[in-house]
């Protein structure tokens, strides 16, 4: 009896596991039924260059970005670390800024480090 158990849909990680009837990726927290998952239910995000944003990934600033409601800019090269991706129109990226703390970034304004 070999099953095999696909990557996670929404971070590509390995080391999923089966419990029961659902998948479970422990890297980013996502499960899923295979028998009902829809694509329209994984959130794809990309970065400036393309490539493929997940919850975890490091990225860096690639353009200074200004603060709303304040004087503070974020300057071009300035580290994050996605925390959670979300399914919005302008900040997609909820992370966590070197220098600066939680804040939403939107996707274009990155590269994955």
């Amino acid at each position: 009896m070999n099953k095999t158990i696909p990557s996670c849909l929404k971070c590509a990680s390995e080391y999923v596991y089966q419990d029961q009837s659902l998948f479970i990726c422990p890297e980013c927290a996502f499960e899923w039924n295979p028998l009902e998952v829809a694509a329209e239910d994984i959130i794809e995000v990309k970065d400036a260059n393309g490539a493929l944003l997940s919850e975890g990934d490091k990225v860096t600033v690639i353009k200074d970005l200004k603060i709303k409601a304040s004087s503070q800019v974020i300057k071009i090269g300035t580290k994050a670390l996605i925390r959670r991706i979300k399914d919005a129109k302008d900040h997609q990226l909820d992370c966590k800024v070197d220098g600066v703390g939680e804040m939403m970034v939107t996707a274009k304004y990155v590269k994955k480090a």
